[in-house]
C-alpha cells in the first residue's frame, strides 16, 4: 500500500484518514518511512496529513518516530500551521521516552510560542512543558522561560498548559 495513494484517493473526512493510516502503520511498521518522505516532499495536504499521522504514531509507537527526530525538528517552524502543530505535539509525545534527544527542539519550539495561531502556540506549550517535565537538566533553563511566556500569554488555554507544568515541576514549599 502506498500512503500517498491512500491520501490522494481518500473520500472521507481527514481525521478518519489519519486514523485509518495510523492503524495501517501500527500493523505494518515498514510503512512509516513513507510518511516521512511525504512530510519532506509531498503536497501541502500530504505534509499536513503526514504531520497528523506522525503525532498519532508518536503516542503509542514512539520508537517508530524517534529515528526521524532531527527531520521533525526541521519542520517545527514550517509555514503550514497543521505541520507546526502536529510536529510539535509529536515532539512532546517523544519527550516521555526520549527526554534528552528532544531537548534540541526547544529553540524552534520557542519561536512557535509567538505564532499568531492559538493552536500552534498551544502545541508549542505542550511540547515545551513535556520536555521540561521529562528532562530535569532542561528544567532550569525552561522554567523561567515558561513563567515569562505564561505571564504574557493572553489565551488562558495556552497559559494553563505552562502553569500546570510549572506547578508539577516546582517543588512545593513547606
Amino acid at each position: 500500500m502506498e500512503i500517498a495513494e491512500e491520501i490522494k484517493n481518500w473520500k472521507g473526512k481527514p481525521k478518519e484518514l489519519v486514523t485509518f493510516l495510523t492503524e495501517k502503520i501500527g500493523a505494518d511498521h515498514a510503512l512509516f518511512p513513507q510518511v516521512i518522505i511525504l512530510l519532506k516532499a509531498g503536497s501541502k495536504v500530504e505534509k499536513g496529513t503526514s504531520a497528523d499521522i506522525i503525532e498519532e504514531i508518536s503516542i503509542n509507537n514512539p520508537e517508530l518516530v524517534a529515528p526521524y527526530l532531527n527531520d521533525l525538528i526541521g519542520y517545527i517552524n514550517f509555514d503550514l500551521p497543521r505541520v507546526k502543530w502536529g510536529i510539535s505535539q509529536a515532539i512532546g509525545n517523544l519527550s516521555k521516552k526520549y527526554p534528552i534527544e528532544t531537548e534540541k527542539a526547544i529553540p524552534k519550539l520557542l519561536i512557535n510560542t509567538k505564532d499568531e495561531s492559538t493552536v500552534v502556540k498551544w502545541c508549542a506549550a505542550f511540547a515545551i512543558s513535556e520536555i521540561a517535565k521529562n528532562n530535569t537538566a532542561a528544567q532550569s533553563m525552561l522554567l523561567p522561560k515558561m513563567q515569562q511566556i505564561a505571564e504574557s500569554e493572553k489565551n488562558n488555554g495556552v497559559k494553563n498548559v505552562y502553569l500546570k507544568a510549572i506547578k508539577k515541576i516546582t517543588p512545593k514549599k513547606a
